[in-house]
C-alpha cells in the first residue's frame, strides 16, 4: 500500500505531498506520514524552507468521513483521529513551514493549513470551517486560530455560517499570505526560500492582535447569536462554536484548545450531531441503486428538449443549460413561450444582479435555449422532459405524439408530481425508454429529483437519469411508481391531517407555527399557498377515484379553490398576500369560514396542544413512510430521509422523519399511531412494518442494515 505521505528535495527546499484520493481527506495514515516528515524535514541541516502541498485535484477537503461517521456512531474518539501534536509540530518547526493550497480546504485541512507559519493559494480555491453542517464544530483548533487570523467578526461568519470563501476574500482577511497566479509549487518554494531568508517564523497560536477585547466584541457576538437563530433555527453546534470562538478571545491559546474539546465531545454526544451526519451519509447512498451494475451503459445527454414552458418547464431548461446541455423548449403558443421566455430570463437576470452571474454568462445560456412551437427540431434530443399541467389525459396524448418523433434511444421523461408511469408510457410503443423525472420547483433552484421507475423502465435509462441528476449537481433519489411516489405520497397525508386540524379548532398559523417550531422551513399552509391551491385541488380532482367512500375528506380547500383564493398568485389562500411580498399574514375571514364549515359539518372544535399538531402532522408522514418502506418503493429508509431533507423542508438536525422516529423511539411512535387510529378512523391504520419494528424492538436503522 502507498504512502499517502511523501518528503521530497528541490534544492534546499523540502516538499511534502499529501497524496490520499479522491479528496486527500486527513486520516490517521496522512496525519501519521505528516509527522513524519515534517520532523524529518526539520532535523534535516541541508533543508531551509518546508512546503506542504496536495496531489490531485484539491488540498486537504476535510477530516476522513469514515471515521466521522464512526464518531458519530460512537465507536470513536470525539472530533476522529487526535492531530493535536501535529499541529504543534507544524508550529513549533524551526524551518518556515508553507502550506500550498488548492481546489477546497475545508474543516482539518484549513485547521492544518493554519498552524502552517505561511499560507499560498491559487486563485480558485476555497477554505472554510463547515462543521456546523453537520452539528459538530471545529475539532483541531480551528475555533482558536481562525479568529486570530481574520478577526473575530469574520470567524463567527464563517463558523456560524459554514460557507467558505474563496482566496481573494481569504487574502484580504489574513486568512492567507499570497495568491498564487500562476504555478502554485513554483510559487510556493518561492515563497519559502524568501521567507527562510528572513528568520521570522509567525505563529498563529501566539497572534493576539485580532482577537479583541470582551467589551469589543459585545456587538459581534450579539450578531453572531441572531445569525445563528434566523440561520440555523434551534441548533446548537452555532451557540457551541460561539462558545468556542468566546473562549479564544478570553483563555490563553492552550487553555482555549482545552474548551474547544470540551465543546466538541459535547456536539458528538448530541442527537443533532448524530442525525446531521446521518443526512450526509445518506445524501450519497442515494446514488447506490441496489439492482443497478457499475456497468449499466448510460447514454450520454448531448442535448435535451423541454415541452411546456411554464414554471416546471422553464425552471427545468434553466437547469439544463446551466449543466452546458441546450435546450429545444417548445409549448403549443407563441403566447405562451413568449411568457416562458420571458419568467426564464427574469430569473436569470435576478441572479446576475445578484452578482452570483456574469451578463456574458446570461446571454451564452439563453442562446442555448431555442424557443419554438410544435415538435420540430426535437427528433435530434438525447432526452425530452415533458412538463404540461398535471392531466393524465393530457400528459398521454402528448407521449404519444414523441413517440412518433422522438429518435429510437431518447430518453422520455415526465415531470409528474403524482400520476401513474406505467399508464404515461403505455402511450408509447416504447415503455423502456419512459421514466419520471419529478423535479421541484423552481428547479434550477431545488436540489432533489425523484428518480421514478415505471415497470418497464430499462436499467440503461435508470443509469441515464441518475448521471444526468449528477450532472445537474443536484440530488436524485430512485423511488418506486406508486401515486405520489415518496415525497408527495407523504405530503398528501401531512396536508390532509394538518387541514383537519384546523377544523378540529387550530388555526393555520398555529399549525404553522408549531410546525416551524418543530423546524420545518415552511408551516403546510404557506407551502399549500405557494405551490397554488389550484394546483393542490386539481390533484385532488386526478385521484379522486382513490377515495373510499365514507372516509372523512377535508372540507375548506374545495371552498378557497371555488372563491378563487389560489395563495400567492392571487394574493390570498390560507392566508392574505401583499403585492410582492410573500409573507402570509393571519386572515380572519379564513378562520371564519374554517369555522362556520366545521360547524356545518357538526365537527365539534376545541383547543389544540402544539404537541398534537406536530405529532399527528409528522407521524402520519412516519407511518405512510414505512408502508413505502415494505412495498418496496425505497430502497433504504434513508432514502426517504435523503427526500424529504432535500425537497421538503424537514429539519436537518433531525436526520429526515424516519431518522426522526428513531429518536423518539420506533415503540413510542407505533403507540402513538395506535392512539390516533382508536381515535381518528381508518386513515390512521399503523403501517404492518411499524408495528413489526416496534415488537421486534428494531429501528429503522436496522431495517437499512438488514437489507444490506
Amino acid at each position: 500500500m502507498n504512502d499517502p505521505v511523501r518528503l521530497t528535495r528541490r534544492d534546499d527546499i523540502a516538499v511534502v505531498t499529501i497524496d490520499n484520493p479522491p479528496v486527500n481527506a486527513l486520516g490517521q495514515a496522512v496525519s501519521d506520514g505528516l509527522r513524519r516528515a515534517v520532523d524529518e524535514a526539520g532535523a534535516d541541516t541541508g533543508v531551509r524552507a518546508i512546503v506542504v502541498v496536495c496531489a490531485g485535484r484539491t488540498f486537504v477537503a476535510g477530516a476522513d468521513i469514515g471515521e466521522l461517521e464512526a464518531v458519530a456512531a460512537g465507536k470513536g474518539p470525539a472530533g476522529g483521529p487526535d492531530i493535536h501534536d501535529l499541529l504543534a509540530a507544524i508550529e513549533n518547526c524551526q524551518k518556515p513551514v508553507v502550506m500550498a493550497m488548492h481546489g477546497t480546504a475545508l474543516g482539518g485541512g484549513l485547521e492544518l493549513a493554519m498552524a502552517g507559519h505561511f499560507r499560498i493559494a491559487v486563485s480558485t480555491a476555497r477554505m472554510g470551517q463547515p462543521e456546523v453542517n453537520l452539528g459538530i464544530i471545529p475539532g483541531a483548533e480551528g475555533s482558536q486560530r481562525l479568529p486570530r487570523l481574520v478577526g473575530v467578526g469574520a470567524a463567527i461568519e464563517m463558523l456560524v455560517g459554514g460557507q467558505p470563501i474563496d482566496a481573494p476574500q481569504a487574502l484580504e482577511l489574513g486568512l492567507i499570505d499570497r495568491v498564487a497566479n500562476r504555478d502554485l509549487l513554483e510559487e510556493a518554494i518561492g515563497f519559502a526560500l524568501e521567507m527562510a531568508g528572513k528568520g521570522v517564523l509567525p505563529k498563529t497560536s501566539e497572534r493576539t492582535d485580532k482577537l479583541g477585547t470582551p467589551k469589543s466584541n459585545r456587538d459581534a457576538f450579539a450578531a453572531g447569536h441572531a445569525m445563528a437563530r434566523k440561520m440555523r433555527k434551534n441548533q446548537t453546534a452555532p451557540l457551541l462554536a460561539l462558545a468556542a470562538l468566546e473562549a479564544a478571545t478570553t483563555l490563553p491559546f492552550d487553555e482555549g484548545r482545552k474548551r474547544e474539546k470540551q465543546l466538541v465531545a459535547e456536539c458528538f454526544a448530541s442527537d443533532q450531531a448524530r442525525a446531521m451526519i446521518h443526512g450526509f451519509f445518506a445524501e450519497r447512498a442515494v446514488s447506490k441503486i441496489p439492482d443497478l451494475e457499475k456497468v449499466t451503459p448510460a447514454i450520454d445527454i448531448q442535448m435535451a428538449a423541454v415541452i411546456g414552458s411554464g414554471t416546471m418547464g422553464g425552471g427545468i431548461s434553466m437547469a439544463l443549460v446551466n449543466a452546458g446541455i441546450p435546450v429545444r423548449l417548445r409549448d403549443n403558443s407563441p403566447e405562451a413561450l413568449e411568457r416562458g421566455m420571458a419568467t426564464i430570463r427574469k430569473n436569470f437576470q435576478r441572479r446576475v444582479d445578484r452578482g452570483r452571474m456574469s451578463a456574458d454568462a446570461m446571454n451564452e445560456r439563453l442562446g442555448m435555449i431555442e424557443p419554438g412551437t410544435g415538435y420540430g427540431g426535437v427528433e435530434g434530443a438525447d432526452l425530452i422532459v415533458e412538463a404540461v399541467f398535471e392531466n393524465m389525459e393530457l400528459k398521454k396524448q402528448v407521449f404519444a405524439e414523441l413517440d412518433g418523433v422522438a429518435k429510437p434511444d431518447c430518453v422520455l421523461a415526465t415531470n409528474t408530481s403524482t400520476l401513474d408511469i406505467d399508464e404515461i408510457a403505455s402511450a408509447t410503443k416504447r415503455p423502456a425508454s419512459v421514466i419520471g423525472l419529478h423535479f421541484f420547483s423552481p428547479a434550477h433552484v431545488m436540489r432533489l429529483v425523484e428518480i421514478v421507475r415505471g415497470a418497464a423502465t430499462g436499467k440503461p435509462v435508470v443509469a441515464t437519469a441518475s448521471a444526468l441528476v449528477k450532472r445537474l449537481r443536484k440530488v436524485g433519489v430512485v423511488v418506486g411508481n406508486c401515486h405520489g411516489f415518496v415525497g408527495n405520497r407523504m405530503m398528501l397525508p401531512y396536508m390532509r391531517e394538518a387541514q383537519f386540524l384546523v377544523e378540529e379548532g387550530a388555526t393555520p398559523l398555529e399549525v404553522d407555527t408549531a410546525l416551524k417550531d418543530f423546524g420545518m422551513a415552511m408551516g403546510i399552509f404557506a407551502v399549500d399557498d405557494m405551490g397554488g391551491i389550484d394546483l393542490a385541488w386539481r390533484v385532488r380532482q386526478e385521484s379522486a377515484h382513490r377515495n373510499k367512500p365514507g372516509v372523512r375528506m377535508p372540507l375548506v380547500l374545495e371552498k378557497l379553490y371555488r372563491m378563487k383564493r389560489w395563495g400567492q398568485k392571487t394574493g390570498s389562500g390560507w392566508y392574505l398576500y401583499q403585492d410582492g411580498d410573500r409573507t402570509p399574514i393571519r386572515d380572519p375571514e379564513v378562520e371564519s369560514l374554517i369555522e362556520a364549515t366545521a360547524n356545518d359539518a357538526g365537527i365539534v372544535r376545541r383547543a389544540i396542544a402544539d404537541t398534537e399538531i406536530v405529532e399527528r402532522c409528522i407521524y402520519i408522514m412516519i407511518n405512510e413512510a414505512a408502508r413505502i418502506l415494505e412495498e418496496g418503493h425505497a430502497a433504504r429508509a434513508a432514502d426517504i430521509d435523503t427526500v424529504y431533507l432535500c425537497g421538503y423542508g424537514f429539519p436537518t438536525y433531525r436526520g429526515g422523519p424516519l431518522w426522526y422516529a428513531d429518536t423518539v423511539g420506533i415503540e413510542t411512535v407505533a403507540a402513538r399511531v395506535q392512539e390516533f387510529h382508536a381515535e381518528h378512523g381508518e386513515l390512521w391504520e399503523p403501517a404492518p412494518l411499524l408495528g413489526q419494528l416496534a415488537r421486534e424492538g428494531k429501528s429503522f436503522a436496522d431495517f437499512d442494515r438488514d437489507r444490506k
